[in-house]
């Protein structure tokens, strides 16, 4: 993307979070990545994100992030819009990712800073100083998991910010998503930021969603997506009903440890984690691979239940 009005144009859809695999020994494993990168891409989903909370960001390095920027944007070209995460707790880093994610071609997704009692209009100021380093402007990431929970009236300040071409709503509300949907709806873009409940969203107007679950659920989760674009929200609320058990274990274990056991499974390239986080024990493991059987033997799910051993 060279600007902020084709990257507006062109952010809707479903877009997959991608996870970073990684090896057992913490490196990155990047010819893993670019496999992933690429069946996502040739399955259709309509953009990517790169390196955000469940890409595990907070695991790296300044360095290694912005090096995994440059060489994603190496593959996906000009094919699909990339967002890449440039959020962190270091201003400073905040600044270089943002602007290198821009120079590439990308989409910077940037939190509120993680600074302890920080204040609305702290916040506003902030992202006035970070979204003119960007040529392709900034996706506002309001993200509860991190200790910061924007509000609509704070939201619609952002909005107003030109060069703000997004807003990627973690809280999920059903009051905050009717107030962001008809305060700024229209005027920037609205993604919802989790696959685990985005029907209600995208019924009051969002305009795409963000999928960590897809890596491991392509085919399920992509035809849920397209049946609610098509108008037929009975078919998608059945699609998305299917793949409850999956879900369930996925709060249950946490993220994206229990994506990645997922796609091991399936013979994906989903590596292990990185430190505080734990790969998932055996018994886990035993137990998604159960759910994804059942999964599997429901000719809606849209794949086989070749598990790898």
């Amino acid at each position: 993307m060279k600007d902020i009005t084709e990257c507006h144009a062109r952010l809707r859809g479903l877009f997959n979070i991608t996870v970073t695999p990684f090896k057992a020994d913490g490196a990155f494993d990047y010819v893993g990545l670019a496999r992933n990168i690429e069946r996502v891409i040739s399955l259709g989903f309509d953009g990517i994100l790169i390196g955000g909370t469940y890409g595990e960001f907070p695991a790296m390095s300044a360095e290694e992030r912005a090096d995994l920027f440059r060489r994603v944007m190496d593959i996906v070209g000009d094919r699909v819009p990339v967002m890449l995460c440039s959020a962190g707790s270091d201003v400073r880093v905040v600044r270089e990712l943002t602007a290198l994610a821009g120079d590439l071609g990308g989409l910077p997704m940037v939190t509120p800073p993680f600074v302890s009692e920080v204040t609305d209009a702290q916040i506003v100021a902030f992202f006035r100083d970070m979204v003119p380093l960007s040529r392709t402007g900034v996706l506002v990431y309001n993200a509860p998991g991190i200790g910061i929970t924007l509000s609509p009236s704070t939201l619609e300040q952002l909005a107003e910010i030109p060069g703000v071409v997004g807003v990627k709503q973690g809280d999920l509300s059903p009051t905050a998503i009717d107030q962001i949907a008809n305060r700024i709806g229209g005027r920037i873009r609205l993604f919802c930021a989790s696959d685990l409940a985005f029907l209600g969203p995208m019924m009051c107007g969002f305009d795409g969603i963000s999928s960590t679950n897809s890596c491991a659920l392509p085919e399920l989760i992509l035809a849920a997506y397209r049946t609610l674009e098509a108008g037929d929200a009975a078919v998608a609320r059945d699609l998305h009903r299917l793949w409850y058990p999956f879900r369930a274990l996925a709060r249950e274990f946490g993220q994206p440890q229990t994506t990645k056991a997922a796609m091991n499974l399936r013979g994906f390239d989903g590596g292990s984690v990185r430190p505080p986080l734990r790969d998932l024990e055996i018994a886990n493991i035993t137990a998604v691979a159960k759910v994804l059987r059942e999964l599997a033997a429901d000719r809606r799910s849209g794949f086989s239940a070749d598990l790898a051993a």
